[in-house]
C-alpha cells in the first residue's frame, strides 16, 4: 500500500500512508484510537475507496471494488466491530456467502461439517451451531467471526483486535492458528492494543499517528517504550497508576446469587474505595453476574444487598436510582444509541444538572459533553457528531463517560478497556483509581490478566458459574488465576 490518502469531509483520516507485508509474515499495525488503522484496512478489504495512492497484491496493481471482490481475491478481514448477521445461526454466519452447493441447492450436511471444523480449529466445538448468534456472548460471537474468516483460506488476513474479548486460553489457541497460517504463507496484518501480543507473534510493525506513518521496523529489536512513544507522541511514565485509598463500608453484597443458567453461586462483598476484579473463561458467568446485579437478568435465588439494604426486586431503573452504573461489554447492542449524538449518549441517564425550568439546556448539555470529551480524550468532531461515526475505542470512552456523568457510586464495568489503545487505557486506569479514592466501588471484569493484577485491590475467579474465593490481588499470579479459571484449583466440578 503506497501513498494512501482518505478524507471524510474536512477530516483527513489518512495522509500518504505506506504499508508492506511479505508472504508468511505477521505484521503489527499499531496506533491510538482514531489513528487510521481501521480506515486503512477497510480500503484494503474493499469497504472504502481511497482518494489517492495505490495497492499492489502479489506484485500486481489491485483495485478492490467491494468487500466481496477483495474476498474473492484472497483478502479476509476480522472486524473489531463484529460484522455478523444477528438473526442467523452460528452455522449460517460461518458459511455466509460460502455455502457449499449440490445440484443448485445448499448442501446442509456439508455446511454443518465445515462449520464444525472451523470451530474445532479454534477449539470451540462446544458452541451450538443452531443457536442464533445474537443470543451468544460477545466473546463467542468473536470466535464465530474469526472462524468465518479462516474458512475462506485467505492469502491476506486482516485481524482487527481479534483478542479483545478473548480469554488467555482462547488467545493461545488463536496464536497457534496464526502460527499454522504463517507456515502456509498467509500474510497477516495484526491490529492490537495489546503490545505484548504484538511483540510475541509479529515479525515487523508499522505505527500510525493522526493518519500518518510515523515509524516501522523489526519487532524483535523494538522496545515497547519506543513504540508507545511513537504511538502517542509523548511518554507514558506509568501504565498502571496507583492512588492511595482506604476501604470503607460494604456498598454491594452478593450472597449465593444465582440466575437462570448462570451464575450458579456468587458470594462477594464490595466495599467503598475498592476495585474488585473478576477473571474467568468465556461463558464462566462473569457478564451474567453483572447483568443480574443491575437488573437486566432475573435473579433466581440468593440475596443482593445495596448499602446494607436487601433488594427484593432488581430493575435497571431502580439500580440507576440507587447510583449503580453498568458498562456492557456489548456497546453496540446494549451500551449506546448509535444513531444519536455523542452528547445524548453521554447525558441520557442524568438530565437534572442540565435542566432549567424543566427543560434541557442545549448549552449545558454541550458543555457537559465537551468536559467529558476532554477528560476522557475522546476524538470526535464535536458533541453533535453521531456516535456511530466514532471509532470503537472512542465509543467505549463515551459509554464509560455516561457512568461518570451519572455520578454512579457503584460501577459494574464489563471489559471497559476493550478496543482501547494503551495511552487511553492508562487514562482509564488512572480515572478508576481516582474514583476509588473518592469512595466509589468498582467491579472490574476483564479477560486481560495484567490489567487485573495491576489495577485491582482484590480478585475473584469465575468457573462454571461459581465465583471462587475473593482474595487480595497480591495473593494471585497469572498462573493461579488461569488454573482456577479452567477448574484445576478452587473450582467445583
Amino acid at each position: 500500500m503506497l501513498g494512501l490518502q482518505k478524507s471524510f469531509g474536512a477530516t483527513r483520516a489518512l495522509k500518504n500512508v505506506e504499508l508492506e507485508v511479505a508472504p508468511g509474515e505477521v505484521h503489527a499495525l499499531i496506533g491510538e484510537n482514531g489513528a487510521g488503522k481501521s480506515t486503512l484496512m477497510k480500503i484494503l478489504s474493499g469497504a472504502y475507496t481511497p482518494d489517492a495512492g495505490r495497492i499492489e497484491l502479489d506484485g500486481q496493481p489491485f483495485v478492490p471494488e467491494n468487500p466481496l471482490h477483495a474476498r474473492r481475491r484472497g483478502i479476509a478481514m476480522i472486524y473489531q466491530e463484529l460484522n455478523l448477521a444477528p438473526h442467523l445461526s452460528v452455522e449460517e454466519n460461518i458459511l455466509l456467502g460460502e455455502e457449499p452447493r449440490r445440484l443448485g441447492w445448499i448442501n446442509r450436511a456439508r455446511r454443518r461439517e465445515m462449520a464444525r471444523a472451523a470451530l474445532a480449529e479454534l477449539r470451540h466445538e462446544n458452541i451450538p451451531l443452531d443457536a442464533r448468534v445474537s443470543g451468544r456472548p460477545i466473546a463467542e460471537q468473536q470466535i464465530v467471526e474469526i472462524a468465518r474468516a479462516l474458512l475462506s483460506e485467505p492469502k491476506v488476513l486482516i485481524m482487527d483486535e481479534p483478542t479483545s474479548s478473548l480469554t488467555d486460553v482462547d488467545t493461545e489457541n488463536l496464536f497457534a492458528v496464526i502460527g499454522r497460517l504463517r507456515q502456509r504463507g498467509v500474510s497477516i496484518v495484526y491490529i492490537s492494543h495489546f503490545l505484548e501480543e504484538c511483540q510475541r507473534i509479529c515479525d515487523r510493525y508499522t505505527v500510525l499517528r493522526d493518519g500518518e506513518t510515523v515509524g516501522a521496523g523489526e519487532m524483535a529489536t523494538a522496545s515497547l517504550d519506543e513504540i508507545i512513544r511513537r504511538m502517542v507522541g509523548r511518554e507514558i511514565k506509568e501504565i498502571y497508576p496507583r492512588h492511595p485509598r482506604q476501604l470503607g463500608e460494604p456498598l454491594l453484597e452478593l450472597k449465593g446469587l444465582a440466575g437462570r443458567g448462570k451464575p450458579r453461586s456468587v458470594n462477594l462483598t464490595l466495599r467503598a474505595g475498592e476495585i474488585l476484579g473478576v477473571a474467568g473463561l468465556i461463558g464462566a458467568g462473569r457478564t451474567e453476574t453483572l447483568r443480574a446485579c443491575f437488573g437486566l437478568d432475573r435473579v433466581e435465588s440468593g440475596d443482593v444487598f445495596i448499602y446494607s439494604r436487601q433488594q427484593r426486586r432488581c430493575t435497571p431503573g431502580r439500580s440507576l436510582a440507587e447510583g449503580i452504573g453498568l458498562l456492557s461489554e456489548n456497546r453496540k447492542e446494549e451500551g449506546l444509541m448509535l444513531n444519536r449524538t455523542l452528547a445524548d449518549n453521554l447525558t441520557i441517564t442524568r438530565y437534572a444538572p442540565l435542566a432549567r425550568f424543566g427543560l434541557i439546556s442545549a448549552r449545558r448539555q454541550r458543555c457537559a459533553a465537551l468536559d467529558w470529551m476532554q477528560r476522557l480524550n475522546v476524538r470526535a468532531a464535536g458533541p453533535e457528531q453521531p456516535i456511530g461515526e466514532l471509532s470503537g475505542g472512542n465509543q467505549q470512552k463515551v459509554a464509560l463517560g455516561r457512568l461518570l456523568h451519572h455520578d454512579a457510586r457503584i460501577l459494574l464495568l464489563d471489559e471497559p478497556t476493550r478496543g482501547i489503545d494503551v495511552g487511553s487505557k492508562s487514562e482509564i486506569y488512572r480515572l478508576m483509581g481516582q474514583l476509588a479514592a473518592q469512595g466509589k466501588a468498582i467491579i472490574f471484569v476483564s479477560s486481560y490478566l495484567p490489567e487485573l493484577m495491576g489495577v485491582c485491590d482484590s480478585i475473584g475467579v469465575m468457573c462454571r458459574g461459581v465465583l471462587s474465593e475473593v482474595r487480595p490481588a497480591s495473593g494471585w499470579t497469572e498462573h493461579s488465576i488461569i488454573s482456577a479459571a479452567i477448574g484445576s484449583t478452587a473450582c467445583p466440578a
